[in-house]
């Protein structure tokens, strides 16, 4: 069985005004044009009888409506679509929703995408034909600098000492542009740890005291210095670490590991830093009641020293908070990303953070405090 022909109402109407000219015959057009000459007597007349609802097709108005639906539907599910991957930046700025647009155009129709996030398609074509500007170049010079440099560093600088090491670069950027770039992209240090911590308390020996008293500001370098003791855990069990801070540059001048917290351990600690020490004027050093401080060998060594022992009294451990914030700055920024297997590559790495990046970072800092001082005498 054949199939039925159909015709298109554009044929029709053709045809019909073939057969109109002059001369023409409307069985001979229909013969021509290999139809039925009834048929083409049939549109004749229906187009005369009723012209504006002549050749609409033979569809019925509910094949129509469901047609109009069914695209409605299509178009409501890119719509969808496209809002559960972009419409969070439905009420950020004018050029996020630029950029989201560009990023997903190979998926969306574009002129969909600019009425879902209510802007205009000819702004974002402008926006996309424009030329990249100065500041937004120098931003990516800028970011791609931060980027090596908190990689360098093993990821754990944030804005504020980032922006140091750029200032120590010559690079000429505010310390709200460099942490606005690195919130922007995703870029920060190590977050702090909190934890409670309780001690034991000891006797102060006789005739010690507080010479401290929380001020922590020094005019002049070896005038006060503060000690502490911290562990870090590895495979093969706890190693020590005590330090001797001093509170003018912030500098670690002496320091000792050992796998047990004795009283040798802390004075081959401040061994070395009286000899590193300029000049013999008395140092305040300042520490907590640990019984290696406490200890009659400690104390009779600072005494043949020049240094004056100073102590806190009980439950005022804020009095060590500088020494006690330089192992917190150590641990978040090293030991907490570290699975040490034996104490040896423990002490590698200690002494790797504190004589290669903490002490050269603190001479930096003294170096141009000088010289702002330098500038205004």
């Amino acid at each position: 069985m054949s199939k039925r022909r159909r015709y298109s109402p554009e044929f029709k109407r053709e045809a019909i005004a073939l057969s109109r000219q002059p001369g023409a015959n409307c069985r001979q057009v229909a013969l021509e044009i290999g139809i039925n000459p009834n048929l083409l007597s049939r549109w004749a007349r229906e187009a005369e009888e009723l012209p504006s609802k002549a050749f609409k097709g033979s569809g019925t108005p509910r094949d129509e409506e469901l047609a109009h639906l069914k695209r409605e539907l299509a178009r409501v599910k890119k719509e969808r679509g496209f809002f559960a991957r972009s419409g969070s930046v439905l009420c950020k700025g004018v050029v996020l929703r630029y950029q989201t647009i560009q990023h997903c155009r190979s998926l969306f129709p574009i002129r969909l995408m600019c009425r879902c996030l209510k802007v205009s398609a000819s702004g974002y074509y402008a926006w996309a034909s424009r030329p990249q500007s100065s500041r937004a170049r120098a931003n990516d010079r800028l970011l791609s600098r931060i980027r090596e440099i908190h990689d360098d560093s093993g990821g754990m600088l944030g804005s504020p000492r980032m922006h140091e090491d750029l200032a120590a670069e010559g690079v000429a950027a505010s310390l709200n542009r460099v942490a606005r770039l690195m919130a922007k992209h995703g870029i920060q240090g190590w977050p702090r740890r909190k934890r409670g911590r309780l001690g034991r308390a000891s006797n102060r020996p006789q005739g010690i005291q507080n010479h401290l008293e929380r001020d922590f500001s020094a005019l002049e370098p070896d005038t006060k210095w503060v000690t502490d003791i911290t562990e870090i855990s590895t495979q093969e069990g706890k190693l020590f670490l005590c330090v001797v801070l001093d509170l003018f540059s912030k500098l670690i001048v002496g320091w000792s590991m050992h796998h047990r917290q004795d009283r040798q351990m802390v004075i081959r600690a401040v061994q070395m830093a009286v000899w590193q020490r300029q000049g013999e004027t008395p140092v305040i050093l300042h520490s907590d009641r640990g019984s290696q401080f406490t200890s009659g060998d400690y104390q009779r060594y600072l005494g043949s020293n020049d240094l004056v022992s100073s102590m806190s009294a009980v439950g005022h451990c804020g009095d060590n908070a500088a020494c006690e914030g330089f192992f917190g700055m150590l641990k978040r920024e090293r030991v907490h990303h570290r699975r040490y297997r034996t104490q040896d590559e423990a002490r590698a790495d200690l002494f790797e953070y504190i004589e290669r990046f903490h002490n050269p970072r603190m001479r930096r800092r003294v170096a141009v405090q000088d010289r702002k001082l330098t500038a205004v005498l």
